[in-house]
């Protein structure tokens, strides 16, 4: 049989395998194909050829550090689980119970995270330490008590600046002994001065207001608020304003603070001519011809920084339930005529309203106090619940309004006839309710609902 058409390398047919060759009558084997070169040199198949060298068999390839397995073959392998097989350790070992278990299990907490750690690429390292050090700083400055500090300083916050003076009645009663309600009003009260101090760096002095004879020959109930002014001002020589604030008194935004709310934009806030609201309907300004330029201008010398004494009006006038006074001469010479023995004997009997009424009176008549006293709308600092000043109604310049998220509230002349403590709980409930963190709107809003609907039950979280 003719092999001319034989797909065989060899010529004349057949192939260098043996075990593929067709009997064809020859007696031996024929030799392997030259290739067409001098030597007799058989065909050898690349298999045979490794085989003969020593290799594995297959063919091997090395990659250019580059493409998707490079890049991630690694990580891939070293995430998988590994064996406890050591080559050390004999056969019989293995065939105990503890065969195949991972080898997570007894590597310690720090050691596999130093090893997921070395997994990292450097970049995520990199990205890794920039947010913990933003959640450290995160912790330290807006979570622990360093942000007392530093928001105390002049350069940060300026907190330092100013001290709130509480008026309390430590020990019992003004006219009477305290019970549980006045105890819950007072706690209540001083937690959320505490409270408002602490997130802003500002200082916080507690005074007693109780009855006591320690003026002259008879009860100076109320005018202790002028002594305990100038105590303050010796007790804190960095204090620049004094804010006094009476017990029934609740801080409604604690999130404002006093130079974002007031005193970064006092020229804004501030009005120094009383026609504005003048429910005492005191003629203002003063024209006797021998006055200066400024004590017969309506705003006095035109400059914010010359106000000395910040108070709001209710529907009667004057209000020291909140008010600011800044540390000048002109204002230890004020608080010396204000606290004056002589003119207290000679007019406490017709000042209804103790020393709010004699203020009153010296603006009237003094006009060195006009020019440096400005006035702040009731509501930015001392806005009142509907019970107080309503013989008119509601007054928008006057009673608090929830949407406005006004500051604070007053409860003033909550003893005659209205409930104190209903409405300091009051208040206080509302304070909480909107100014909750995104976690406490959480569990109420989406929890709690969720929590009475399946059961009928509300919870509070």
């Amino acid at each position: 049989m003719s092999l001319s058409r034989s797909p065989s390398p060899v010529p004349g047919g057949g192939w260098a395998s043996p075990g593929l060759n067709i009997g064809s009558g020859r007696s031996s084997p024929t030799r392997g194909y030259t290739g067409g070169s001098s030597s007799a040199t058989p065909v050898m198949w690349e298999s045979s050829r490794l085989k003969k060298a020593g290799g594995s068999g297959y063919p091997s390839f090395a990659t250019q550090n580059s493409g998707f397995l490079s890049k991630h073959m690694r990580k891939i392998s070293s995430s998988l689980p590994r064996f406890n097989s050591s080559s050390s350790s004999p056969y019989s070992e293995k065939e105990k119970l503890g065969r195949g278990r991972w080898s997570t299990q007894n590597v310690p907490l720090l050691g596999r995270l130093r090893a997921l750690i070395g997994r990292m690429g450097r970049k995520m390292k990199i990205r890794l330490l920039i947010l913990l050090m933003l959640l450290f700083c995160i912790i330290v400055f807006y979570n622990t008590p360093l942000v007392y500090h530093w928001r105390r300083t002049s350069w940060l916050g300026g907190g330092q600046k100013f001290v709130i003076i509480l008026a309390a009645n430590v020990g019992g009663g003004v006219m009477e002994w305290k019970g549980a309600r006045e105890w819950a009003i007072e706690r209540d009260s001083v937690r959320n001065k505490k409270k408002y101090v602490g997130r802003w760096g500002y200082d916080l002095e507690i005074v007693d207001m109780s009855t006591k004879k320690r003026y002259a020959h008879e009860w100076r109930e109320s005018w202790e608020k002028v002594d305990f002014i100038r105590t303050a001002l010796r007790k804190y020589p960095k204090a620049e304003w004094i804010w006094w604030l009476d017990l029934n008194t609740f801080i409604m935004e604690p999130s404002y603070s006093l130079q974002d709310h007031i005193f970064d934009n006092l020229h804004k806030h501030v009005y120094r001519d009383i026609n504005e609201y003048n429910p005492l309907n005191i003629t203002h300004p003063m024209t006797d011809e021998y006055l200066d330029a400024d004590s017969r201008s309506p705003v006095g010398d035109g400059n914010v920084n010359s106000v000395n004494l910040i108070l709001p009006q209710d529907c009667s006038g004057f209000n020291l339930g909140s008010f600011f006074v800044r540390r000048s001469p002109w204002t230890d010479r004020l608080l010396d005529v204000w606290w004056d023995p002589v003119a207290y004997e000679q007019r406490h009997m017709e000042w209804e309203h103790k020393e709010q009424d004699a203020l009153e009176q010296l603006y009237t008549t003094q006009p060195w106090i006009r020019k440096h006293t400005g006035f702040l709308p009731q509501r930015m600092i001392n806005s009142f619940p509907p019970g107080a000043c309503s013989e008119n109604g509601n007054d928008t310049r006057i009673h608090y309004d929830q949407k406005d998220r006004d500051f604070l509230v007053n409860m003033a002349g909550c003893e005659w006839g209205r409930d104190c403590w209903g409405e300091m709980y009051n208040y206080r409930e509302l304070s909480y309710w909107l100014n909750r963190n995104p976690w406490e709107l959480f569990k109420e809003e989406f929890v709690a609902v969720i929590w009475f609907k399946l059961t009928g039950q509300k919870v509070k979280l």
